[in-house]
């Protein structure tokens, strides 16, 4: 039973950015042998945030499948409060990690989360905790997208891959993963971008404001397209394409697999590829595993990438940052010091 509630950012079906809500939720007083409470240090936002907030089919469900509001954000960092016999961590942890999108939220002061669906891990001393609730969507984005890649370049001697949108808070680590397993990387990014997309291993960097980006990538000749923006023009300059967002190109609409529902010619795409009759085509949502997030311990600090850290009471102003679309890393809200 609840005996308390906490603060919490929520929101309802009114579109961004009148959706937004500093609301309450309940604080449980007793969690189940796989749970968490835990207290909230920092939680990042991200532009599938603002596209939930938009998604058009709210106001065609019955209340009984859409709540009338919905916890916000997904990644997070804090200190265990209290941890079930069977979670694998205790009182006092700090942890960081990433919960299902549409459950509990993370910009609230106390969460309450199961480790059999969230991904955890433990939270390096050397990283400060804004810079842990930046890595876990995107890490776990970019190694669901390596995973589905590995696969199709596995003979090549020195595989080649080209990424779109390299200097994305996704992209950017695309570029450290492809190189840390000693692939060639050709990516795209604005000029001003050029530099950090080389300091994050990129080979070859194409500014997309100046050069074709797809008539370098077939020059590039890659054995695979790893696409974090969204669009068409690169599809089938190689045998392996996977995207994060598919043919869409607005950051306010949903991107992933779920664009398959209302995307055909995306679902006749990966088919055809599937049975032979195309080149290789999928669109992709992120793994929710633990084992994927432990991988980045290995980081140094200054590869985690945060743009801009805001204040409990300036979501409105985080969400007003990450919607200009020129954050570099991630946008990032200290919900407690």
């Amino acid at each position: 039973m609840s005996t308390s509630t906490t603060k919490a950012w929520t929101f309802n079906h009114d579109g961004y950015p009148k959706a937004l809500r500093l609301s309450s939720a309940p604080v449980k007083s007793t969690l189940s042998t796989t749970e968490l409470r835990v207290r909230v240090k920092a939680a990042a936002i991200n532009p599938v945030d603002i596209q939930l907030m938009n998604f058009p089919i709210w106001s065609y469900l019955p209340t009984f499948l859409a709540a009338p509001e919905h916890g916000l954000a997904a990644d997070f960092s804090g200190v265990v409060e209290a941890a079930g016999e069977s979670s694998g961590f205790k009182a006092g942890d700090e942890i960081f990690g990433m919960v299902p999108l549409l459950s509990t939220g993370t910009l609230q002061e106390i969460i309450h989360l199961d480790t059999t669906t969230a991904a955890l891990a433990p939270k390096p001393s050397s990283w400060t905790f804004p810079q842990a609730a930046a890595l876990p969507l995107v890490y776990l984005t970019a190694r669901t997208v390596l995973a589905a890649v590995e696969p199709y370049v596995a003979n090549a001697s020195r595989p080649k891959v080209a990424i779109l949108g390299g200097s994305s808070s996704t992209g950017m680590y695309c570029v450290h993963l492809a190189k840390s397993r000693g692939w060639s990387v050709i990516a795209s990014c604005s000029g001003r971008n050029a530099d950090f997309v080389r300091s994050m291993g990129a080979d070859e960097v194409v500014d997309y404001t100046s050069s074709s980006v797809p008539e370098r990538v077939k020059a590039f000749q890659p054995d695979a397209i790893m696409d974090c923006v969204g669009g068409t023009e690169c599809i089938g300059l190689a045998d392996r394409y996977v995207t994060i967002v598919g043919d869409k190109t607005s950051r306010a609409n949903m991107g992933g697999a779920a664009t398959y529902l209302w995307n055909p010619q995306m679902l006749l795409r990966s088919y055809l590829g599937k049975f032979g009759l195309a080149k290789s085509y999928d669109c992709v949502n992120l793994e929710l595993k633990s084992t994927y997030l432990e991988e980045t311990l290995r980081l140094p600090a200054e590869k985690l990438v945060v743009d801009s850290t805001f204040g409990f009471d300036q979501v409105r102003e985080a969400f007003e940052r990450l919607n200009t679309g020129r954050a570099r890393g991630k946008v990032v809200v200290e919900v407690s010091k």
